[in-house]
């Protein structure tokens, strides 16, 4: 029988503690089970993957990515075709949710979509998660837990929708994956950087997925809001008004509203409020700095307020949320 281990260190970049903890990873979930399909997830990876290589990072540095693969269980997961990957178990760790978690396909989706433990699991993460995509029979798992609110969650656009032709060819479904992982990488790292994962990975189609800026140099409407909302990143830590952001991407107010919602799925006061509870979930879990501080570093204002952006956001206080995740880290 094959068998292939990837050993999770070589493809996940754990979080460890940096002097500049404002840039956190993108946390990018992959879960897997009994049966899954392998193409879809493996392309997933490899995406974001190559990604982390080009962007850049310097010597100590994160990269922009912090890649996992999951499962109810932990340990070696089996494939549908009987390869074998390594994957952590979901637990306390992933209690913050993801930027973007992926739901594998494959027979074994259906299954999985029975299982009252990984359901419950996806339910409690599924409203802190920016993202869920799911590959091919992965929606069955995703509509077993449980509709949420469509401004709560953006659901896949290209991936698992009902019209899905169980004998599309491996060549179109890993194509759709590829194309939804650069969605994201493009949304967070721009179009060149993109467009080299692209080429990267699938060559030839770069030019087809990730159309190039505007001619004359000039920055496309989608461009701007991205400039815009690595500014809102960057100054979180400081009162950011959508005036301020609108100005950035030389856009009225009412425009930029629009554009932005449009391009990131997310209003702007909300996708601060996402960078500033990751900001501050790092320090929770790296520092022992009050409650207090950490809000006024992280631009939540003061520690009530966070506490209450915690409760609403995650159903529990800071200081649990500080306690769980020492717990797991040592575990």
């Amino acid at each position: 029988m094959p068998h292939m281990h990837l050993d999770t260190a070589r493809i996940t970049w754990l979080h460890t503690p940096t002097l500049n903890v404002r840039s956190a990873a993108r946390r990018i979930g992959v879960l897997l089970f009994d049966g899954f399909w392998l193409l879809g997830p493996g392309t997933v990876v490899e995406m974001f993957q190559t990604a982390n290589e080009l962007s850049g990072a310097r010597a100590g540095e994160e990269p922009p990515y912090e890649i996992q693969f999951l499962s109810i269980d932990g340990g070696s997961v089996a494939s549908s075709s009987s390869a074998r990957i390594w994957t952590d178990r979901i637990d306390t760790r992933y209690g913050s949710g993801f930027d973007v978690l992926f739901i594998a396909g494959g027979y074994g989706a259906h299954e999985a979509a029975l299982d009252e433990r990984l359901l419950a699991w996806l339910r409690s993460v599924q409203t802190r998660t920016r993202a869920i995509e799911t590959i091919g029979e992965g929606r069955l798992v995703l509509a077993a837990a449980g509709p949420v609110e469509p401004d709560d969650l953006q659901l896949n656009r290209y991936l698992g929708s009902a019209t899905i032709d169980a004998a599309r060819s491996a060549a179109n479904d890993r194509n759709d994956c590829a194309r939804s992982a650069l969605m994201f990488i493009k949304r967070d790292l721009g179009a060149e950087l993109a467009r080299n994962v692209a080429d990267r990975v699938m060559p030839g189609m770069a030019a087809t997925w990730v159309p190039l800026p505007a001619e004359g140099g000039t920055l496309s409407v989608a461009e701007k809001i991205r400039s815009a909302a690595r500014w809102m990143e960057a100054n979180c830590d400081r009162p950011v008004s959508v005036a301020d952001a609108a100005q950035v991407a030389a856009m009225s107010e009412r425009n930029f509203l629009r554009r932005f919602k449009h391009e990131m799925q997310v209003t702007p006061s909300d996708y601060l409020l996402q960078v500033r509870l990751r900001i501050a979930c790092n320090f929770l879990t790296e520092t022992e700095l009050p409650v207090d501080k950490i809000a006024r570093r992280s631009g939540t204002g003061n520690g009530d307020r966070l506490a209450k952006i915690f409760r609403k956001r995650m159903a529990l206080s800071p200081t649990e949320y500080r306690a769980r995740s020492r717990v797991a880290t040592e575990a």
